[in-house]
């Protein structure tokens, strides 16, 4: 469940600067101070277990791109968020002006995909979050919901484990969805050998 820390707004350089040093996530929504649930058991696993096949898949691409332990992406003045996974672009940073010093990206150039583990707090991953990364330009985006307990808009009825990608074409998001033995398609990572089942309940 999550916390709003503080109701009194802030920017998002009060943000930086007020963010503690703990083991605890936040992130500024509308600027507004939310503690995010650390990852834990299913939740922290399958985060680990994808960003470990999505640096393989890119080492052996030889792609220049790296999954950073802490990152902060700067969606606007208000807003900031810190994914369960994000890929950036070595390349890129040269042009980030912040990421040397606070680990900060302000530039959607510098991301090549941001992932979401959907937690029982959903309509952050697929209705705000998806919007705020639709806006910024993220040119893809994905949803890992292995509890099956998004909304039936979202993942049809009856609800199941849903892995949805997300994939920006002239501006707005296009939503393709994996479930069961589906093996994912990713534009960024058309070599990707993963299927679903596997990646929500691994043997």
């Amino acid at each position: 469940m999550i916390a709003v820390i503080d109701k009194t707004p802030m920017s998002f350089n009060e943000f930086i600067d007020w963010y503690p040093d703990s083991e605890n996530r936040y992130e500024l929504r509308r600027g507004m101070v939310i503690e995010m649930p650390k990852p834990k058991g299913t939740h922290s696993r399958l985060a680990g277990d994808l960003a470990f096949d999505l640096g393989t898949a890119f080492r052996q691409a030889n792609q220049p791109y790296f999954i950073p332990k802490e990152c902060v992406v700067k969606i606007g003045n208000d807003t900031g968020y810190e994914p369960d996974i994000i890929v950036l672009d070595e390349t890129e940073l040269t042009d980030e002006p912040r990421w040397e010093r606070e680990s900060i990206i302000t530039l959607r150039k510098s991301i090549k995909l941001v992932v979401e583990v959907v937690s029982t707090n959903w309509r952050d991953d697929y209705l705000v979050k998806l919007g705020d990364y639709e806006a910024f330009g993220i040119q893809e985006y994905w949803m890992a919901d292995y509890l099956g307990i998004g909304g039936r808009r979202y993942i049809g009825s009856p609800k199941q484990p849903t892995f949805t990608i997300c994939t920006l074409v002239d501006g707005e998001y296009e939503l393709n969805q994996f479930r069961g033995s589906d093996r994912l398609l990713s534009p960024t990572f058309p070599a990707l050998q993963l299927t679903v089942d596997p990646i929500f309940n691994p043997r």
